[in-house]
């Protein structure tokens, strides 16, 4: 039997959860009344992309902490208008819809039950799970998230590219560095400093208050990076308008601490976890009976044949 080549999916799986409970209609529910429409919207999800794309190993990358307090304390805008909640002594609580929330835990059970592995890390975001695997994978990577965040691990040397979701999972994205080079006018390599520059309104990050995608672009095209942009700045005698460098210089407070925020973390303790992706569900038993509570019929069944379909 041919040995298929290695390939690692790594999934930021709460941006595929959102993204089945808000297009997976909420009239798919268990026997007793609870909505699964998130459950096996990402049930099926993982069963497309792993029949697409055949891979060998697989993680469902996870938010152990959504807003690490280190990143608010650099950045205290920093996701801010998503929390609900405030706690000291653990993590703060995300605006989530409570019928989205009533099956995050059902989420964790058919994981474990198929033997999907489940990867987090304390005080760190699914996106810095992401970056460390997808660094030193040792073989070709497809990250599918509907966050452009993770176009800074794009590194077609690596053989790490994104599945960009936004239209959806049946219409994503491949997203190679020709792509982020035709979309954004800059490198990959330069993708979060180009998003620090331009900001995102949907992770609480400002930007440098004036400078848009295109200035950005253009201000890395010349510089290289935020230190060379800054660095111009300045310098009286560097090609910069004298509006631009004006809005750079009031933006150092900014530009201090944002880049650490933005830039995913590649060095957490997550490597030596097995990834390889199991060929039936791990434990049968507590599958069945999670597809007979919860109702998860076609969804169940088409997991199971794809995963002992991929050493066929």
């Amino acid at each position: 039997m041919p040995t298929r080549t290695p390939r690692l999916l790594l999934l930021d799986t709460a941006s595929l959860y959102f993204r089945a409970f808000f297009g997976v209609p909420d009239s798919m529910r268990a026997p007793d009344g609870t909505p699964v429409n998130a459950v096996r919207g990402l049930m099926d999800f993982v069963s497309r992309l792993a029949d697409e794309y055949r891979p060998t190993h697989l993680a469902c990358c996870w938010d152990d902490d959504w807003r690490p307090q280190w990143r608010v304390d650099l950045l205290p805008t920093y996701k801010a208008h998503r929390v609900v909640e405030e706690r000291p002594a653990d993590p703060d609580v995300e605006e989530v819809p409570d019928p989205l929330q009533l099956q995050v835990p059902i989420i964790r059970d058919v994981l474990a039950a198929w033997g999907l592995p489940v990867v987090g890390a304390p005080e760190h975001e699914a996106d810095d799970v992401i970056g460390t695997l997808a660094t030193e994978a040792g073989m070709p990577v497809d990250v599918v998230t509907g966050d452009r965040d993770l176009f800074q691990l794009v590194d077609d040397a690596a053989e790490v590219r994104v599945l960009y979701t936004a239209r959806g999972v049946g219409r994503h994205e491949r997203v190679d560095e020709a792509v982020v080079l035709e979309k954004y006018g800059v490198r990959a390599d330069q993708y979060a400093d180009f998003a620090t520059l331009r900001g995102d309104t949907s992770d609480g990050l400002p930007g440098v208050k004036g400078v848009g995608e295109k200035t950005a672009a253009t201000l890395l095209g010349r510089f290289g990076d935020i230190a060379g942009i800054r660095a111009a700045a300045e310098d009286p005698a560097a090609d910069m308008a004298p509006g631009v460098r004006a809005k750079v210089k009031d933006a150092a407070p900014y530009l201090d601490v944002a880049p650490t925020v933005v830039a995913v973390v590649r060095d957490l303790p997550v490597r030596d976890v097995d990834l390889t992706l199991p060929s039936a569900p791990a434990d049968p038993d507590a599958a069945a009976a999670l597809t007979e509570r919860w109702d998860l019929g076609s969804s169940a069944t088409r997991l199971t044949e794809v995963l002992g379909s991929l050493d066929a």
